[in-house]
């Protein structure tokens, strides 16, 4: 089992920035994929970006391309979101998520955190 816990979420202006942390702890922490998915009210839970196992490859979606950064820290089993110039669209739950690859897809995770919020106000 993997537990995932997000920190890092809050109010923020158009335009600001904020660093979501994932820190995990169970088994085999270092052997998965991490990724962060977002799921807005309404809307289906979406893919934010993803990063592979040595940290060596990442994988963003178009809308945040060149604004978020994905990063992890395996001697601290943890996993980072840096956004900037965000956006009020940007606005929504962002949960962490841990799998055995760095797929775009929620069905490619087997372990979720449990959600942090991020506001972004106009």
């Amino acid at each position: 089992q993997v537990q995932l816990v997000e920190s890092g979420g809050g109010l923020v202006q158009a335009g600001g920035s904020l660093r979501l942390s994932c820190e995990a702890s169970g088994r085999a922490l270092n052997s998965y994929a991490r990724a962060w998915f977002r799921q807005a009210p309404g809307k289906a839970r979406e893919f934010v970006a993803a990063i592979i196992r040595s940290g060596g490859s990442t994988s963003y979606a178009d809308s945040v391309k060149g604004r978020f950064t994905i990063s992890r820290d395996n001697a601290k089993n943890t996993v980072y979101l840096q956004m900037n110039s965000l956006e009020p669209e940007d606005t929504a739950v962002y949960y962490c998520a841990s799998g055995w690859s760095a797929t775009t897809s929620v069905r490619g995770y087997d372990y979720w955190g449990q959600g942090t919020q991020v506001t972004v106000s106009s």
